[in-house]
């Protein structure tokens, strides 16, 4: 299991979401691009319909949808093969008439985008794209936690807090080996999270295996509503105020507004600003977040194009809390957006402190874009930078302070961690 931990790089991750919401230029692009893919779709199937050997130029298609002058190899790329697939399974597969067509069209978009090479560029059902905005919005039915691929090993990003997982003692980088008895190796994401959830009240059994331990561990995980805020505040002792951020959904810019208006009203000496377990989000609220928290027009993001053209993303005034001592929790469930803000904050500002582990590592930026028929699909734009342009893609971004939170440490219920960061501030503010 180790030596397969060690093997291959970081794979899919469906549920490790980080994009833009909105942004005009990339989306006009997408659409251009759709009109022209669905124009020559359109076109082979008519054509191939009447003409099952016919070839379109290569160099046609790459300039009219990607502007690529290139030439490729061959010069010829022969629709025909796909409908004569199509046919060959219609007319050859053992259990032809329980075929579903759509399905299989489906199958035939999602390939074309996996064949990008991009774990991160994935084609989103009706059913999926549903599934997707339910849990940007925080309210699903499930267990609760982000999963991703890494290393070839379906893997737990994060367990959400408050949630089925977490309180089932499911903890990030627990290597998910079987759901239900069923090797997980044999599944897509798609399918392992289609396994997981399931209605309130029903549960799942995870066989996991945890760094540190010499065996698998079955761990029973009961579904619920998962509904959770992704901000909340505690107020700890010598008015340091804890602000945990869970991930950058659709509630989160604004909860995030009242909650650090509320901590500059209380006069707090300190902040510690918990993004562990923070899988990403909204990059437009990674944004908005770090315009709380930095003077206007600071750099929060770079983001390099494929031709290496780059473009920075800056704060945008309502800064509350700069001048506050700050203290950042990270750890290896820390991932995109919240990446994003961790480096914003310790390139931009000198009184911000990294305590943790090193995060997990994911440098690119995916746009989402709505199809018809209520698809979706996510296309990585971009790779992303720090301020001072650092690429933490695939290396993470590594704390000022490295603290580990052992096994014995989560066992009873201990955390070293933010017993660091509450030291650290006080050390800091001058507080005994």
């Amino acid at each position: 299991m180790q030596e397969k931990d060690n093997d291959i790089q970081e794979q899919s991750n469906k549920e490790d979401i980080f994009f833009k919401k909105k942004f005009v230029r990339n989306y006009l692009q997408m659409v251009v691009i759709v009109i022209f893919c669905a124009f020559f779709f359109w076109l082979g199937f008519e054509k191939g319909k009447e003409n099952k050997a016919i070839s379109l130029p290569v160099v046609e298609l790459q300039d009219a949808v990607f502007e690529n002058k290139e030439k490729n190899a061959d010069n010829s790329l022969d629709f025909s093969l796909f409908w004569k697939t199509w046919d060959l399974v219609k007319s050859k597969y053992v259990d032809a008439d329980k075929l579903d067509a759509n399905t299989l069209f489906y199958g035939a978009i999602k390939g074309m985008l996996q064949a990008t090479g991009d774990p991160y560029t994935t084609f989103f059902t009706a059913e999926e794209n549903k599934k997707f905005n339910e849990d940007m919005s925080g309210n699903f039915e499930g267990i609760g936690a982000e999963l991703g691929v890494k290393n070839e090993i379906l893997t737990v990003i994060a367990p959400l807090q408050g949630t089925p997982a977490e309180k089932a003692g499911l903890r990030s980088g627990d290597k998910i080996v079987k759901i239900n008895g069923k090797m997980a190796a044999d599944m897509t994401i798609e399918e392992a999270v289609d396994n997981i959830r399931g209605p309130k009240g029903t549960s799942v059994v995870l066989t996991i295996f945890r760094n540190g331990d010499q065996d698998t561990q079955d761990i029973t995980v009961v579904r619920e509503v998962i509904n959770i805020k992704s901000v909340t505040l505690e107020l700890k002792e010598n008015n340091i105020a804890y602000i945990s951020i869970t991930r950058f959904g659709d509630d989160t810019g604004s909860l995030f507004s009242s909650i650090i208006k509320t901590v500059k009203n209380s006069n707090a000496n300190g902040i510690i600003l918990d993004l562990r377990n923070n899988p990403g989000g909204y990059l437009e609220t990674s944004i908005d977040v770090a315009s709380k928290l930095l003077p206007k027009d600071k750099i929060v993001v770079i983001e390099e194009n494929g031709d290496k053209s780059q473009e920075k993303m800056y704060t945008h005034g309502g800064d509350v809390a700069s001048e506050i001592e700050t203290v950042v929790l990270i750890n290896e469930g820390s991932a995109s957006a919240s990446e994003i803000l961790a480096g914003a904050l310790r390139d931009n500002r000198s009184n911000v402190t990294l305590v943790g582990e090193k995060s997990f590592g994911k440098g690119s930026v995916q746009e989402f874009v709505e199809l018809p028929q209520g698809t979706a699909a996510k296309i990585t734009v971009a790779r992303w930078l720090t301020p001072n342009g650092v690429q933490i893609n695939e290396q993470g971004i590594k704390p000022d302070q490295e603290v580990d939170l052992t096994n014995d440490d989560y066992n009873n219920n201990k955390d070293p961690q933010l017993d660091t960061a509450i030291k650290t501030l006080k050390d800091k503010l001058g507080i005994k």
